[in-house]
């Protein structure tokens, strides 16, 4: 068999072991789902807490820098995944023999992705993101003769809804 037929030969093992797994996981959920019985009541939908009883709502509101942590995190870890294939073609020591071209094609291209990552940590840095305590923005100082509190009153009583009047009309 040529060299084609024998990659192409292989990948299809592999897909045909994914669609395997594929098939396996969704039968075990499909058959799981028929043999299990589904009696659902208040204490087996409330929220566990180590034994303890649930106070409040389980949906807490988290601070936004979390997330930015997170995607930032998610950002490079996944990214350092691509320097594995890489590593591989870099240490093979017959590959770079036969043409050596390939240790520089493969130095500029990891030299090409770490700018990348750089240029994209530089950006974050730059914008912001990494600071966890940013700083307070405050409003603008007037030198104005008339108080704060005056402003404030006027501003109370100009966003006041006027009552709503209901009209009827007599036959």
């Amino acid at each position: 068999m040529n060299e084609l037929g024998e990659v192409s030969g292989d990948f299809g093992l592999v897909l045909l072991f994914i669609i395997g797994g594929a098939l396996f996981v969704i039968g075990g959920a499909i058959f799981s789902r028929i043999l299990r019985p589904n009696r659902p009541n208040p204490e087996k939908l409330s929220t566990y807490e180590c034994g303890e009883d649930p106070v409040g709502n389980a949906r807490i509101q988290l601070n936004n820098r979390f997330y930015v942590a997170a995607l930032i995190f998610l950002l490079f870890d996944v990214e350092i995944i691509f320097l594995f294939p890489w590593a591989t073609v870099f240490a093979d020591v017959e590959l770079i023999r036969e043409a050596p071209s390939w240790g520089y094609f493969a130095l500029a291209e990891v030299i090409l992705f770490a700018g990348i990552l750089l240029v994209g940590l530089a950006y974050v840095w730059a914008k912001g993101d990494l600071d966890w305590v940013k700083p307070q923005v405050s409003g603008p100082k007037s030198n104005s003769k008339v108080p704060d509190s005056e402003y404030e009153a006027f501003n109370r009583r100009a966003s006041q809804v006027p009552p709503l009047e209901l009209v009827t009309t007599e036959n």
